[in-house]
């Protein structure tokens, strides 16, 4: 199942609408192809910052989320690594309306923690070994207090890639992988994963992540919306590009899958940009990897 491909001309003239496999959107970060990017806002925008969440459970399943940025975009210390981006509404150039504009955005992709030193994420975010040494895991990449940008976090937050266990995008929908890192993580919990059966339609989601590069974004208030297919299923989450990789929750904090695919998220309003909005029940949802598609990798 392939994205409407939408290509603006605003991201030409940033970076040529570069195709490689897993840079998002930074204009310092390389682009990944615009077919695997796509993702939108159903009904409400129900993203919130780490320091609006209230959910001690959703908090918890945040501190075990990771961004994906690469080599390019950090200054790695002995103590501290510091973190550069353009901001949201540069890279894209935003209406004023949109939300989020001022921040910086250096992620291209986002994983979790699902072993002590594997992650999981998209597999079209990683999908060969250059990728994987050119490419950080770095937890705590969020606004942890209001109006406070996360340009450095500790260098002990920064993890390399050691091996990538898995990687696979099949044309039958599955699309994730796993990734050993350098050393095992001691101050993030593994995530709980759905080990057999699968969810339900109409049950109750959260994605954590990394939307358009930004730091992490919670957002709930979505549901399950198809879950015929084998291998994924489909919602109405508020994600963007950058969020492929990002780990969909259960009400539990149970990782039901992989965020991988989705609707167009930018349309012109004037000259500028701004966020594509469906109605909850409309537009084509939001592609979710099974969870259960990794286990026999893990």
């Amino acid at each position: 199942m392939q994205k409407t491909v939408l290509c603006f001309s605003l991201l030409v003239f940033l970076n040529a609408c570069q195709n490689s496999t897993p840079g998002e959107n930074s204009a310092i970060t390389p682009q990944a192809p615009p077919e695997l990017q796509e993702k939108v806002i159903y009904g409400s925008d129900d993203r919130k910052d780490l320091f609006e969440v209230k959910s001690s459970v959703q908090r918890r399943l945040a501190d075990s989320t990771v961004a994906l940025i690469k080599d390019e975009n950090l200054q790695v210390g002995a103590d501290i690594t510091r973190i550069t981006a353009q901001t949201f509404r540069r890279s894209y150039n935003l209406c004023a309306s949109e939300r989020f504009g001022e921040q910086e955005n250096a992620a291209f992709c986002s994983g979790s923690l699902v072993a002590p030193d594997v992650i999981a994420t998209a597999g079209h975010c990683v999908r060969s070994v250059r990728d994987c040494s050119d490419t950080r895991f770095v937890f705590g990449y969020a606004v942890k207090s209001a109006g406070v940008q996360p340009r450095e976090v500790p260098s002990s937050e920064v993890y390399r890639c050691a091996e990538i266990i898995h990687t696979e995008v099949l044309a039958t929908g599955s699309d994730f992988a796993l990734i050993r890192l350098d050393r095992a993580v001691p101050n993030h919990a593994v995530l709980k994963t759905r080990k057999s059966g699968s969810i339900k339609v109409g049950a109750s989601l959260v994605v954590i992540g990394h939307p358009v590069g930004l730091p992490t974004k919670v957002a709930a208030g979505a549901k399950v919306r198809s879950a015929t297919e084998s291998e994924h299923f489909v919602a109405n989450l508020d994600t963007y590009g950058g969020n492929s990789g990002s780990a969909v929750f259960n009400s539990s904090g149970v990782i039901e899958g992989i965020l991988v695919r989705g609707d167009t998220d930018f349309v012109y309003q004037g000259s500028c940009t701004v966020s594509n909005r469906c109605p909850s029940t409309e537009c084509r949802g939001e592609d979710v990897t099974r969870i259960t598609r990794i286990l026999p990798y893990l």
